[in-house]
C-alpha cells in the first residue's frame, strides 16, 4: 500500500477531528478544520447520520494511525502483537506507537510534525546513542540518546530554521531535551493520558482488529 501523500488536513476533515498533521499552521485560524468543519466533498455543513459500531471503530483505527502516520500493515502489526501478548495490550500498543524513532524526534521539538520527522530520519539526519540510524520505526529504549548528527547541524533545517521553533517548545517531561546540542534523552515513554490517545479508541481498535 502506498503512503497517502494528500492534503495531511483532508484526513482530518474526514475524521471529524483535529490531529494537528501540519506542525503551526494545525493551531492556526487557517487550519482547515476551522474553515471547513465538515467531511470533504460536502458543501457546507450537513447532518450526518451516527456511525454503526464497525464505523465508530473504523474511525478510531483511522484516527491513531493517521496521527502516528503509519500504514496500514505495520499499524496491524503492532496492534496484533499486543493483543497475542500476556501483558497489557494498552501498554505494549503505546510502547511501540511512541517509541518509534521518528515520533521521539517529534516530541523532542527537532521535527513540527510526525512527517518532517520521518523525513530527517530517513535522510540520515539522526543519531541513536553516537550511531546514524535512518529508519523511522527504529525502537527508541529508556535511557537512549536521539540527537541531530554534528554533520547535519551545518543544514540551514538545524542551523536556522529548528532553533527558531525549539526556544518555543516544551519537551514533555520524559524527555530531557538539550536545545542548544538538539540532542534528547529519554526517561521514560508517556502515560496514555500524556500521549493524548484515548482508552476508548485503543478498545475500539483490538476490537476493530479482531472482528
Amino acid at each position: 500500500m502506498a503512503r497517502y501523500l494528500g492534503p495531511r488536513e483532508k484526513i482530518e476533515r474526514r475524521i471529524g477531528e483535529k490531529l494537528y498533521l501540519k506542525g503551526d499552521r494545525s493551531y492556526s485560524p487557517k487550519s482547515a478544520t476551522v474553515k471547513k468543519p465538515y467531511p470533504p466533498g460536502l458543501h457546507g455543513k450537513k447532518g450526518t447520520r451516527k456511525s454503526s459500531e464497525y464505523g465508530q471503530q473504523l474511525r478510531a483505527k483511522q484516527k491513531v494511525k493517521n496521527v502516528y502516520r503509519m500504514l496500514e500493515k505495520q499499524f496491524k502489526s503492532y496492534i496484533k502483537s499486543a493483543v497475542a501478548s500476556k501483558n497489557d495490550p494498552y501498554a505494549l500498543i503505546l510502547k511501540k506507537l511512541e517509541g518509534r524513532l521518528d515520533n521521539i524526534v517529534f516530541r523532542a521539538g527537532i521535527a513540527q510534525s510526525r512527517d518532517q520527522a520521518r523525513q530527517i530520519v530517513s535522510h540520515g539526519h539522526i543519531t541513536v546513542n553516537g550511531k546514524k540510524i535512518n529508519i523511522p520505526s527504529y525502537e527508541i529504549k529508556t535511557g537512549d540518546i536521539v540527537a541531530v548528527k554534528e554533520n547535519s547541524k551545518k543544514a540551514s533545517l538545524f542551523s536556522a530554521l529548528a532553533p527558531q521553533w525549539l526556544k518555543k517548545y516544551d519537551a514533555p517531561a520524559w524527555i530531557a531535551l538539550d536545545k542548544e546540542k538538539m540532542s534528547a534523552k529519554i526517561n521514560g515513554l508517556p502515560t496514555l493520558i500524556e500521549s493524548g490517545i484515548q482508552t476508548k479508541d485503543l478498545q475500539a481498535i483490538i476490537e476493530f482488529y479482531s472482528r
